[in-house]
């Protein structure tokens, strides 16, 4: 049975009451609202031939906030009624002082749905999904014999948020979201390798079990897996790389992308502080960041403060024009908010997020710019990264990699990690492919602590000069 939608101001609370409480709170401020949140999560995990994970997960609750100039003052909880929101009141209102502020602007309307409303978890029974998550797993020891390991997990949530505002503005979205990731372990002469691959979006489950989905999914993973187990140790030292389409996108993400977010820009500790019309990157080099892709798993129909997605140009030509902003860093910074405030949860306190960040393709045909390459590192795959905001300095590690000679894709290598700033990294684009894709939909993005969906995307790159991490040549 399909669960009643989540009507906060009908079963909870009265809607005047609370827009009275709001105003309290916001009185004297810049901006503030109140951010409703029902949520609902499901896991189901398949390793090692039997069900190991089998979790469900709900939540409500809601989050006051009143913003003055820097400050935010913030009160959330787990109850909804009139109680805990006078409770909540007196803490926000501590940021706001004596007052003094004019509250900004509301944000634009928008009628626009960017994916459906359905719960996920609800399209599937129980037992279907179990059934898909063992058939997973017999399939890949099926395909070869030196699988010894495969694990399979099958996520979905529901969440359904409602954000009064000042102006008495009521903004409602319900975001659906599901994930497939298999992963697999083979064996061969006492070496053992894993590969991965996943995919997900805002949409329902059946996709994702469908059969012909879940077996292209299975055999990506299984052909990672074997790449890496004829694998060598990657080289060290200064080389040109290309990176492949889509995934590796990520390094653009956590390089470029954290470092165009309004906040940090604000306070001068990003890299591209100050930047702003100069060029940044090379030419043909346009980076965008848009919530507005529909079904994609980072894109949000309004942001968590109430503004409607954007599809937010950032670099252009390889001039920097633009920042992602929430509305108080907006405010703060004399510009127009962008639709990238974003939280967690009705717990934490929005901030400027990514979305959906890609660069976009070029004309370059990739298999030219592998040729081009006399000695250097094809990556096609990522795992994890790390990055420096203020420097702009990353490290990421490759999953699947080969080296290039001679403009010849030779052995794949292990172990690689690619080094830089992404300043510095921008600037070195020697070619932009004509193949720009989008990532399956397996991404998140940490940021103080807080950790949303997002996706990235670009063409495949040649990018001179970067350090390769690896085994000494």
């Amino acid at each position: 049975m399909a669960s009643a939608p989540f009507r906060p101001f009908e079963e909870l609370l009265d809607r005047d009451s609370a827009l009275s409480r709001l105003r309290e709170a916001v009185a004297g401020a810049d901006d503030g609202e109140l951010f409703l949140e029902r949520r609902r999560a499901e896991v189901l995990g398949f390793d090692d031939g039997r069900l190991r994970t089998a979790s469900f997960d709900a939540s409500e609750g809601f989050g006051l906030r009143a913003v003055h100039g820097e400050t935010s003052g913030y009160a959330h909880s787990t109850t909804i009624d009139e109680p805990a929101l006078a409770r909540a009141v007196a803490t926000a209102r501590l940021a706001v002082g004596t007052g003094g502020g004019t509250l900004s602007a509301p944000p634009p309307k928008t009628n626009r749905r960017l994916y459906g409303d359905a719960d996920p978890m609800e399209g599937a029974a129980f037992g279907l999904k179990v059934d898909t998550l063992r058939e997973i797993d017999a399939f890949a020891r099926a395909l070869d014999p030196r699988v010894v390991q495969v694990s399979a997990t099958l996520s979905a949530s529901h969440q359904e948020v409602a954000i009064l505002r000042p102006e008495g503005d009521l903004v409602t979205d319900v975001r659906p979201m599901s994930r497939l990731n298999i992963s697999v372990i083979v064996e061969e002469n006492g070496r053992r390798e894993a590969g991965g691959h996943g995919s997900g979006g805002r949409h329902g489950l059946l996709g994702l079990i469908d059969r012909a989905t879940w077996e292209e999914t299975t055999r990506e993973a299984l052909r990672i897996a074997v790449v890496n187990l004829g694998a060598q140790a990657a080289p060290a030292g200064v080389m040109d790389v290309v990176l492949g389409p889509g995934w590796p996108g990520i390094l653009l993400h956590e390089a470029v992308g954290h470092g165009l977010e309004g906040d940090f820009n604000r306070k001068g500790t990003s890299a591209f502080a100050g930047l702003m019309g100069q060029q940044v990157a090379a030419r043909g080099v346009t980076v965008l960041d848009d919530g507005t892709i529909p079904d994609r798993r980072g894109s949000i129909t309004v942001d968590d403060e109430g503004t409607p997605s954007g599809k937010n140009v950032l670099i252009e030509d390889g001039i920097l024009v633009g920042y992602m902003q929430d509305r108080q860093n907006a405010r703060l910074m004399g510009v127009n908010p962008t639709g990238n405030g974003r939280r967690q949860s009705f717990a934490h306190i929005p901030m400027p997020r990514m979305t959906n960040t890609y660069m976009l393709a070029g004309d370059a045909d990739p298999a030219s710019m592998v040729a081009d390459l006399r000695d250097g590192i094809y990556a096609v795959g990522f795992g994890g990264g790390q990055v420096d905001i203020t420097s702009g300095k990353f490290v990421f590690s490759c999953t699947e990699a080969y080296r290039v000679r001679n403009g010849q894709v030779q052995e794949p290598v292990k172990g690689a990690t690619l080094i830089g700033d992404g300043a510095t990294a921008l600037r070195q684009i020697r070619a932009i492919g004509n193949d720009m894709q989008l990532d399956p939909g397996i991404g998140n993005c940490g940021k103080a602590g807080q950790w949303v969906p997002v996706g990235v995307g670009q063409p495949s790159l040649l990018m001179g000069g970067l350090t390769v991490g690896g085994a000494a040549a």
